[in-house]
């Protein structure tokens, strides 16, 4: 099958790729609800030393830039208590963690999470988490621009391979909050 976006040699839906997804992405997909269906969600193989943004669209697509998320990991503390939460913005975006972020999480501190926190808590690797898969207590927030994108390039939950979502499907991920202003220039 032909990918909607990028330069990608083949896309597969990911109800037919569960064996390449780590587990929480393969138990979400199995799970999935909503008015997007789960094959509408594509998988493509990518090269993990081109994972990162800059260096990916040079090899799949320059169009890609304005079409991809990241997806973010984010600690919010008050007083003793830490919670976490995932922020998903635009790729040419910066998340708003000192305001719109730490407004929505009640905190009086929030910070980008270490990686060790945003591996171990997710069952995903560095540069490659998604919003698909999460922990089910987790607040998804997620950029009014990325819901509005006919389909967004985001991680898998590894290095190697990327999702393409239908931007509305963001808006119906478990706990999914969409927020104007959470990405910023």
């Amino acid at each position: 099958m032909r990918a909607p976006i990028g330069d990608f040699d083949h896309a597969t839906p990911v109800p037919d790729c569960l064996d390449d997804l780590v587990g929480p992405v393969a138990d979400a997909v199995r799970d999935w609800r909503g008015s997007v269906p789960a094959d509408e969600i594509l998988y493509v193989e990518t090269d993990p030393e081109w994972a990162d943004t800059a260096v990916f669209v040079q090899h799949y697509g320059r169009e890609l830039l304005e079409q991809s998320a990241n997806c973010v990991v984010v600690a919010g503390k008050r007083g003793g208590e830490s919670s976490l939460a995932a922020c998903v913005v635009l790729s040419t975006t910066r998340i708003d963690v000192n305001g719109v972020v730490r407004r929505r999480l009640g905190a009086r501190k929030a910070s980008f999470a270490s990686m060790d926190v945003a591996t171990g808590e997710t069952g995903m690797e560095y540069g490659g988490i998604t919003p698909v898969g999460l922990p089910a207590a987790w607040p998804v927030l997620v950029d009014s621009a990325v819901v509005d994108l006919q389909y967004v390039l985001v991680g898998s939950g590894r290095r190697r391979g990327k999702l393409l979502v239908p931007g509305k499907a963001f808006a119906e991920l478990p706990n999914a909050v969409v927020l104007e202003g959470l990405g910023g220039a």
